[in-house]
């Protein structure tokens, strides 16, 4: 069984991170996508809204399940018998410092091998930390996060 990891703090999760996973389940059996507690990174949203919205942007999504972690990613695959980690690119910033993270993971682990999907078009200006910047000014995020999450953030 073919089992990928994809791996972030999702603060938030936007559409470009959806779409990585979805096209990520037409080549893996599982995809686990691990939402990164990291109590050394300062993030806007609580690990547990961070948690919730990402179940529930893929509760009915085969092949799809969320999990909290709190280790080394490559750890974290271990853990769940994952052998692949999936990561999305945006750009040429993406591709630097994603390899660079994936030779320091195959260092850790000679077994893990990581999987770049580069991002469609219309989702590559999408990051978190704009959408986190756009929500502080009161900007709008249509068609940058899941309508789920559009209307937790108006709350």
């Amino acid at each position: 069984m073919k089992i990928a990891v994809f791996a972030g703090s999702f603060d938030p999760i936007t559409l470009g991170h959806i779409e990585i996973v979805e096209r990520g389940t037409a080549l893996f059996d599982k995809v686990i996508v691990g939402v990164g507690i990291n109590s050394s990174k300062q993030t806007l949203f609580t690990a547990a809204q961070r948690l919730a919205w990402v179940e529930g942007c893929f509760k009915d999504h085969a092949g799809v399940e969320v999990r909290p972690y709190d280790i080394l990613t490559v750890d974290f695959a271990r853990q769940h018998n994952a052998t692949f980690l999936l990561r999305g690119l945006r750009n040429y910033a993406d591709l630097e410092y994603e390899t660079h993270i994936s030779r320091i993971n195959r260092h850790l682990n000679a077994d893990m091998e990581t999987v770049f999907l580069v991002c469609s078009a219309q989702r590559s200006h999408i990051s978190s930390s704009f959408v986190r910047e756009i929500h502080r000014y009161e900007g709008s995020l249509e068609g940058l996060v899941p309508e789920g999450i559009l209307s937790d953030l108006r709350k």
